[in-house]
């Protein structure tokens, strides 16, 4: 693995950005490093989120679910993108172990999730949301945990917002899944 990281101004590819030592902290659009800047609130959101699912899926053997280190290398418009949501859902038979192993993930998760962290721009997220639906995602939730709300995308373009007292569900994603957002706030972000 190389230990340098190049300047973010240079044109990349998927490869150059797996090789990367760092490249946990980014993602490929347009050829560019985009750095990703979580702050401690979203991941806390991210990983409550990512516990719950883990809670419904792995018993029933329902898929794998993902952290925010995952890349997905699945958008057909533009074949070296590469995005990491915080949290993701494949169902089960449309990923093999060895395709896990292979680097980035070259089937669209089911479920895409988006914690919102005070350096994501609205534009930033709605451009994430409409490149996750066109690359063949089924379901994508949009997190705001200093808003105390959700926003549910769909991929007959339908979506839906949610305040605290909604909850997220699985729809015929996750069939059966259902988790209120004031499960996935702290109980310090309450107040």
């Amino acid at each position: 693995m190389s230990t340098a990281t190049p300047d973010k101004s240079d044109r990349m590819t998927a490869k150059d950005l797996l090789a990367l030592s760092d490249e946990k902290n980014y993602e490929l659009v347009d050829g560019k490093l985009v750095e990703l800047n979580m702050s401690g609130l979203s991941s806390e959101v991210a990983m409550i989120l990512a516990w719950h699912l883990m809670n419904f899926v792995r018993p029933q053997g329902l898929g794998s679910v993902f952290g925010s280190d995952c890349g997905y290398q699945c958008f057909s418009f533009a074949p070296q993108q590469v995005r990491k949501p915080d949290v993701s859902f494949v169902a089960v038979g449309r990923i093999s172990d060895a395709e896990k192993e292979a680097g980035y993930v070259r089937v669209a998760p089911d479920l895409a999730v988006e914690v919102i962290s005070p350096s994501d721009g609205f534009h930033n997220t709605e451009e994430k949301v409409a490149e996750y639906l066109s690359a063949g995602v089924r379901l994508v939730w949009i997190i705001d945990p200093l808003a105390r709300i959700a926003i549910v995308h769909r991929q007959d373009a339908s979506y839906e917002r949610l305040g605290a007292d909604g909850s997220l569900s699985g729809e015929d994603v996750l069939p059966g899944f259902e988790c209120r957002i004031t499960d996935l706030l702290p109980p310090s972000s309450a107040n």
